[in-house]
């Protein structure tokens, strides 16, 4: 991948970027500024592409550090399903944050649709906080940007909406639906989501096997996603993320009625694909509210 050299302002799926060559910033400046490397995030491997800024203005840490303390007694490791008083409470906190607590602006150019690109919009993401037991990211999606149907295997993943509207989609698995068509790539599932939210939304959550495991996100505006994951992608751990096609369950079927008539429009087949290019994501160093460990 040719890496890139930039010596002027510029954008890269609606997050304000600077060039290699830019003045020192002061010590007392770095909390209103994030300033770092970005790359192409891919299945956990990345490459060096530009260096990007946003502005963050720095407000309201407790609610981040609440929900880092909630996430270290809920989250023990692989295999560990929150109880439903845990999912409350973590639900209760996530309601309540907003941009301000992870230290985004309102005014910030992002929001601004006239400057939305007019290649393919990529989404960017950058990662707060990283442990063994689970995962605190931040997503940003300029419009029409699409993070494409995927899975979350072993995994319970809160995501909260702060700013925009987006329309979601998801499947989870099902295993009685036509048989003789199943295969080792495609498998029969049920839709549980296929609507438009916009924030401030409830928190969805998903489980291992329930809710919505499998699903894909589209930006009808600029939108910014508060991801919980326990525990996090892990391919040596058998975790990795695999993506899907989907197919209407009469274009797959083999003409048996497996499903009662009328209910076909609840179930599809999905097919095990290949990482599409639109899974590429931008990187870049998170610099807003710390969490204290």
């Amino acid at each position: 991948m040719m890496q890139q050299r930039m010596n002027s302002t510029s954008t890269v799926g609606g997050v304000c970027t600077t060039g290699i060559a830019r003045r020192v910033i002061k010590k007392e400046d770095r909390r209103r500024n994030l300033v770092h490397r970005a790359g192409i995030e891919k299945k956990g491997r990345s490459k060096i592409r530009q260096k990007q800024s946003l502005h963050l203005d720095v407000v309201h840490e407790g609610r981040l550090q609440e929900l880092f303390h909630s996430c270290l007694d809920v989250f023990k490791g692989p295999g560990t399903v929150p109880s439903q008083s845990d999912v409350r409470t973590l639900c209760r906190i996530l309601d309540n944050m907003t941009l301000e607590d992870v230290g985004l602006s309102r005014q910030m150019s992002f929001f601004n649709t006239q400057n939305a690109a007019e290649e393919t919009p990529r989404v960017t993401t950058t990662t707060i906080y990283k442990s063994d037991n689970f995962s605190l990211s931040l997503f940003f999606l300029p419009a029409t940007a699409v993070i494409p149907l995927h899975n979350h295997p072993g995994m319970t993943v809160f995501s909260k909406l702060l700013r925009g509207s987006m329309h979601i989609k998801s499947y989870d698995w099902v295993d009685s639906v036509d048989k003789s068509v199943q295969t080792s790539k495609l498998r029969p599932v049920i839709l549980k989501v296929d609507s438009v939210f916009t924030a401030s939304c409830e928190t969805s959550v998903l489980f291992p096997t329930t809710g919505g495991n499998i699903h894909s996100f589209t930006a009808i505006t600029p939108c910014v996603v508060l991801d919980v994951l326990g525990p996090p992608y892990s391919k040596e751990d058998g975790r990795d993320c695999s993506h899907y096609k989907e197919y209407p369950y009469n274009a797959i079927s083999n003409g048996e009625k497996a499903v009662e008539e009328g209910e076909e429009d609840k179930y599809g087949w999905l097919e095990e694909i290949e990482e599409p290019e639109s899974a590429a994501m931008y990187f870049i160093e998170y610099s807003g509210p710390k969490v204290a460990e």
